[in-house]
């Protein structure tokens, strides 16, 4: 069994408050779920307004299925024209370890 984690530092562009951070954060979270079936969350920078970190975190048997799940939700996120991708860190880690 592997585990892969993401954790994506991004800077949202013109936001105030928030209540617009959570507008713009939510949606790029909810569609990370869906789309892919990975577990996703806000994990950091919850009171900056212009900052955040999203996590997420997926299981397989398969590390080349692993892979390629954690290269389609980065694409998503990078792809978003509402945020600037600061930094990416990416694990895998197997039962073994």
């Amino acid at each position: 069994m592997y585990v892969g984690t993401l954790s994506f530092d991004l800077l949202l562009g013109d936001v105030h408050s928030l209540k617009e951070k959570r507008s713009i954060v939510r949606p790029i979270v909810a569609e990370l779920q869906r789309k892919y079936a990975v577990s996703a969350a806000e994990t950091g920078n919850q009171n900056l307004h212009r900052r955040a970190e999203i996590g997420l975190a997926v299981v397989s048997g398969d590390t080349g299925h692993l892979t390629d799940v954690l290269d389609r939700c980065e694409r998503l996120v990078a792809g978003r024209p509402e945020v600037e991708l600061l930094s990416v860190r990416r694990r895998l880690h197997s039962d073994e370890e």
